[in-house]
């Protein structure tokens, strides 16, 4: 069976300017069989359907909290509830794992410098290892292909080669035998492109990077997509971060 594994950031990995009040670069990967991914397609698009009447409608986190372009029609109270609700048991309800890893900037560059290109590698290294955790405890994927949002032509072409790499030499968990025993691929996709696995994976990023930022506060839409974390989550443990 095929498996996608969907990828986006929350904030960005730059180095050069701290945002103080979120200091986190967070990379979320969706892991879906492509069974499901066809059902929470079609689930998807019935809600854009539902809200907008058409299916181009790309779900973006930031705009959706700002209420920007599309969605306006979010500043009708109505609208957002019933919106958000449907929206909320889809990620809710459906099928698949959230596989992510986040960096504190300012540790970070205490302990390393300023190294800013590394910061989404080591974070994609990390998504690459619990990815091959999960499929082994899943015994069912023949192949897997990470579809990650483009960010430009060199940073793209960078992120290529250091997949690539990894196939061949392994990571910290798995050597390229059994990286190579899933048959990887790897593409890249704009965000014009509509691809709603990579939305997604943005929504998602957004809620787990609050709650590791201010982990003592209530976030409500963490606790709905909690469950789907890997390795599983609990109040006693971590999430994913590293200085």
């Amino acid at each position: 069976m095929r498996y996608f594994l969907f990828i986006d950031e929350s904030d960005d990995h730059g180095l050069k300017t701290i945002d103080e009040s979120f200091p986190v670069f967070l990379l979320c990967g969706v892991l879906i069989s492509e069974d499901n991914y066809t059902i929470i397609n079609s689930l998807i698009n019935n809600l854009k359907i539902k809200f907008w009447n058409n299916t181009n409608v790309i779900l973006h986190s930031r705009d959706i909290r700002k209420c920007n372009n599309e969605f306006k029609i979010l500043f009708d109270l109505d609208v957002k509830q019933n919106s958000y609700a449907d929206l909320n048991m889809i990620l809710k309800s459906s099928n698949y794992k959230i596989l992510s890893s986040a960096i504190d900037k300012i540790a970070f560059i205490k302990k390393y410098g300023k190294l800013e290109d590394d910061v989404y590698e080591i974070s994609l290294s990390s998504i690459l290892d619990s990815a091959i955790f999960c499929l082994n405890e899943l015994q069912e994927c023949t192949n897997l292909e990470i579809i990650i949002e483009k960010r430009g032509k060199r940073e793209d072409i960078k992120l290529a080669n250091h997949l690539n790499t990894l196939s061949q030499i392994g990571t910290f968990y798995f050597n390229s035998e059994q990286i190579n025993n899933y048959a990887i691929k790897n593409s890249f996709v704009d965000k014009k492109q509509n691809c709603n696995g990579i939305q997604m994976s943005d929504l998602l990023a957004y809620p787990i990077a609050k709650k590791i930022i201010y982990p003592q506060v209530i976030h409500i839409s963490f606790d709905l997509i909690k469950n789907k974390l890997y390795p599983n989550y609990s109040e006693e443990t971590t999430l994913n971060i590293r200085p």
